[in-house]
């Protein structure tokens, strides 16, 4: 019997988080009127729209894909040079990571042959030259870019006509319509291939019933949403770290094969913060890094879908307290912050105490980042001092000053048992008004919040 995979195996191979979801919906075997497996290859037969079943095949020797599937979602269908076997193939498509996600939670029977247009295609793999892009292809992959851009364009132009109505007609009506209006119109910046900016329509719902003086936040969520329109509309006379900044914030994503292909930066990288949620039925591990000696900030993120459990990831180990010596390879964008690893060069160790920054240095590094990105959510924070409850909420009172926190989600009885009214290290996300503190040192521990 062949080696099975994990499905955290499988969820690497997805282009993005979008595609990782869609696969989700295609991991249920009421999806599919037939698939096997044998030594090298999976198949299966996945009822569409059409009168067809799609036929999907995958070798996993490689692993390659293919799929009689129309689908052009994202950078689904985009051929990207695949180094280490000196050719190209297609990322998978979502029926083809739906049926890896079956084999790997063993739902797919092992057969002693495989179908003929599965067999035909792998035999076809192994005879061909290795491939090179043709105009043809160049032509087709200019196209379905051209087709994409044209699609964000439309749907940020619905988008753009929606926010200036709601601004027209008052946000007082906004609280009691509920959340079925907006998720109307993320849908379709869903549909409009916009899934970035789909996220920041979806999150501003919650504004309304977010606490006082929610009209002035919805207000300022609004207009970062008008300045994402306003900034894709001239996307190609933006300079180019502008401009793949603002693509990232819509929406389109940077094949792994491109993002390490790129210098890396060797350093001993600190893990200092680690934070998981859940985006749709996508577990999500954000892990803050800092070199040691650059100084430098870097994120990375860890997917696992559907019951796989982060702590099954290749890169589980990294928690706060563990240091890695390794080179990243950083995301096209500014400010440089998301980030893989490349190549390793040893294995995790402990990790010393860190370094606190002046509360100044945070807000004056935040405001050039801010400057780059008006779209930040958060920026990584290291911090020392002693929490102490501030009326209703909280706050770490600093050297430089008090600072507010945000310990939604967060138990804060540990970080004051830790402090014991001393000043203690604090790692976590500075929001822009709040930090959220998601890692406290006692002594050399790192204690997770």
């Amino acid at each position: 019997m062949a080696e099975r995979w994990g499905t955290d195996r499988v969820a690497k191979l997805a282009p993005d988080p979008q595609s990782l979801r869609a696969a989700l919906g295609m991991a249920s075997p009421g999806r599919w009127e037939t698939y096997g497996a044998d030594e090298r290859l999976l198949w299966g037969l996945c009822g569409g729209s059409g009168k067809q079943p799609y036929r999907t095949a995958v070798d996993r020797d490689g692993p390659a894909y293919t799929c009689s599937c129309p689908s052009r979602q994202g950078d689904g269908s985009r051929r990207s040079l695949r180094s280490r076997r000196g050719g190209y193939e297609q990322h998978p498509c979502k029926h083809a990571l739906g049926l890896m996600l079956l084999w790997a939670t063993n739902l797919v029977p092992e057969e002693p042959a495989a179908p003929a247009f599965a067999a035909e295609w792998a035999a076809g793999r192994r005879r061909a030259p290795v491939a090179q892009p043709t105009e043809r292809d160049e032509a087709a992959a200019a196209k379905r870019a051209h087709d994409r851009h044209q699609r964000v364009v439309d749907g940020l132009a619905e988008l753009d006509r929606w926010l200036r109505d709601r601004v027209r007609t008052g946000l007082a009506h906004v609280a009691a319509e509920g959340f079925a209006p907006v998720e109307q119109v993320a849908a379709r910046m869903v549909d409009a291939q916009a899934p970035g900016i789909a996220g920041m329509v979806r999150r501003s719902a919650a504004t309304p019933v977010s606490g006082s003086g929610w009209p002035g936040r919805l207000l300022g969520e609004y207009a970062r949403m008008r300045l994402l329109v306003r900034a894709y509309e001239q996307v190609t006379a933006l300079p180019p770290e502008l401009a793949a900044t603002v693509r990232s914030r819509v929406g389109f994503t940077v094949s792994r094969d491109d993002v390490l292909a790129t210098a890396g930066v060797r350093d001993r990288w600190a893990v200092h913060a680690v934070r998981d949620s859940l985006e749709g039925k996508v577990d999500t591990r954000r892990v803050w890094l800092r070199g040691t000696e650059s100084g430098r900030w870097a994120l990375l993120l860890l997917f696992a879908a559907g019951a796989a459990e982060l702590s099954a990831h290749a890169d589980a180990g990294l928690l706060p307290g563990t240091v890695l010596d390794a080179e990243l390879h950083y995301y096209p964008g500014r400010p440089a912050l998301r980030a893989l690893i490349g190549a390793r060069h040893g294995e995790l160790t402990a990790a010393p105490s860190p370094i606190p920054q002046p509360v100044d240095e945070l807000l004056d590094h935040y405001a050039t980042a801010l400057a780059e990105d008006p779209w930040l959510g958060e920026w990584p924070a290291l911090l020392a001092g002693v929490p102490e409850e501030d009326g209703p909420g909280w706050r770490l009172r600093c050297a430089e000053g008090a600072v507010p926190l945000q310990p939604a989600g967060i138990d804060m009885w540990p970080l004051v048992a830790t402090s014991g009214g001393a000043p203690v290290a604090v790692a976590g996300e500075w929001t822009g008004m709040a930090l959220r503190p998601l890692t406290c040192w006692h002594g050399e521990q790192a204690v997770r919040l």
